[in-house]
């Protein structure tokens, strides 16, 4: 497969990039529990994920520092987002994109990455991203045309939620924020916008979902579950020394519950995160009371999970 020439450091970004980040803040109210919670919007990103700005930060940082040349291969292990965003933002910088992912993942993010151009190797997930990682490294010291942008422990993931998310929800917010929810993958986006957070509001409660499944921050073994693309089966770098104030396990079947009702009554078509985002949002803001500003993600589009229990549980009438 061929790719455009790399556009010269020098030259302008295209301009889908500039439609990365600065997502809206939306307002979600609860009636039956009297409750209104923030959530960062960040399905609206141009490839459907908040993992755009990842993808723009580390690929331009790599740019800038001259470890992308013109023969170089970006190639990532990935769940999905990440790979849908290297595909889209390698493409128009004019790089070749491979992305490990494994065979379990939906077929629908498969398409995605392809259709942007990204080349696929799919790999048997049975010790979850460590596997793909290990890949990725052994390929990597075999042929030196590899570039890894190593979302899993690039300070860079993190980092940029410091500099950016972080800062958008502060203004969004009036710089009042009560506590942050959100899962975690990779862990930056927890990490990042923590940190943000807290220097602004050192009082914010900082709040980690993790699948009932699969809650290895309270120190129970992984396990199979539906929410794509958090809890990976191993605790990522970037979520260590994060300082979580309370952890928050929600079940597939609360998350899938969730993700329709945000279809259905708020018309946002978003991944079954977003949902189990949003059940643990809102026990915090139960327990924090009516006029506590807790803030959470809406990670990504459902587009992606067509093939998967969001859609096939689905009943015709």
């Amino acid at each position: 497969m061929t790719s455009p020439s790399p556009l010269p450091v020098t030259a302008p970004l295209p301009p889908v990039l500039a439609l990365i980040g600065n997502t809206p803040l939306l307002s979600l109210h609860f009636p039956e529990l009297q409750r209104t919670i923030y959530a960062k919007a960040e399905f609206l990103n141009p490839s459907g994920s908040i993992k755009d700005r990842l993808a723009l930060t580390l690929l331009s940082d790599a740019r800038a520092r001259g470890l992308l040349r013109p023969d170089s291969i970006i190639l990532e292990c990935t769940s999905g987002n990440t790979g849908i965003a290297l595909a889209m933002v390698g493409s128009v910088l004019g790089y070749r994109v491979q992305i490990l992912m494994s065979e379990k993942a939906s077929v629908e993010r498969r398409h995605l990455m392809h259709h942007f151009g990204a080349e696929l190797i799919l790999f048997k997930a049975d010790r979850g991203y460590v596997t793909g990682i290990e890949i990725s490294e052994e390929m990597a010291a075999r042929d030196s045309r590899y570039f890894l942008p190593r979302q899993f422990e690039n300070p860079l993931n993190a980092q940029d939620h410091v500099d950016h998310t972080g800062p958008e929800i502060l203004r969004q917010t009036d710089g009042r924020v009560d506590a942050f929810v959100n899962g975690y993958g990779t862990g930056g986006t927890l990490n990042g916008v923590s940190r943000a957070l807290r220097a602004a509001c050192p009082g914010v409660c900082i709040v980690a979902m993790e699948p009932s499944e699969a809650a290895m921050l309270s120190g129970e073994a992984p396990c199979c579950h539906s929410i794509e693309g958090i809890a990976g089966g191993f605790l990522p770098p970037l979520i260590r020394g994060v300082p979580i104030d309370r952890r928050e396990k929600v079940s597939s079947e609360e998350a899938l519950a969730m993700t329709q009702r945000l279809a259905r009554e708020f018309g946002l078509l978003v991944g079954t995160s977003s949902g189990a985002n949003v059940v643990a949002s809102l026990r915090v803001a139960r327990d924090l009371g009516p006029d506590a500003r807790v803030v959470t993600i809406l990670c990504d589009r459902a587009e992606r999970y067509y093939s998967t229990r969001l859609f096939g549980d689905v009943k015709p009438h």
